[in-house]
C-alpha cells in the first residue's frame, strides 16, 4: 500500500509567472499564485493529471539536453493528437527545437522557455 501521493510536479525556474503562462497555453488551465510566496511559486491548475508548479530558483541554470557530461534530470511527455500543430503551437508560445528532425518518430523534443527539455508525444 502506498504511504504517499504525488502532489505536484515542481519546474523550478527564473520567472514562474512567464514559465506558467507558457504551459497554460500548451495544457490550458489557470494560473494560481500562492498569497504567501507572491510570483515565487506559482501553481497551474485545471489542468487534467498532477498539479504542474513553477518555483522561483535564484541562479537558474537549464538542464543540458543531450549531454553525457550534465544530465537533463528529467522531462515532461506531453500527448497530443496532432504533432504538426501541436509544434506550430510551441514555438508560438516560446518553444526551441531540440530534437524534431526525424518526422516519422511518434515524439518531438522541444526545450520551455528557462530551457527544460519537454516532448510532445504522438503515443
Amino acid at each position: 500500500m502506498a504511504m504517499a501521493r504525488l502532489g505536484a510536479v515542481v519546474l523550478d525556474c527564473p520567472d514562474p509567472v512567464a514559465l506558467a503562462r507558457f504551459y497554460a497555453g500548451i495544457l490550458g488551465g489557470e494560473i494560481k499564485m500562492q498569497e504567501e510566496d507572491g510570483d515565487r511559486w506559482v501553481d497551474l491548475e485545471g489542468v487534467a493529471g498532477t498539479t504542474l508548479a513553477f518555483q522561483a530558483a535564484p541562479g537558474f541554470v537549464p538542464p543540458k539536453w543531450p549531454s553525457a557530461e550534465e544530465s537533463q534530470q528529467f522531462h515532461l511527455d506531453l500527448t497530443v493528437d496532432d504533432l504538426d500543430a501541436a509544434e506550430a503551437k510551441v514555438l508560438e508560445l516560446g518553444a526551441t527545437v531540440l530534437e524534431a528532425d526525424d518526422r516519422k518518430r511518434s515524439f518531438r523534443v522541444y526545450a520551455d522557455p528557462a530551457g527544460h527539455p519537454f516532448c510532445l508525444c504522438a503515443c
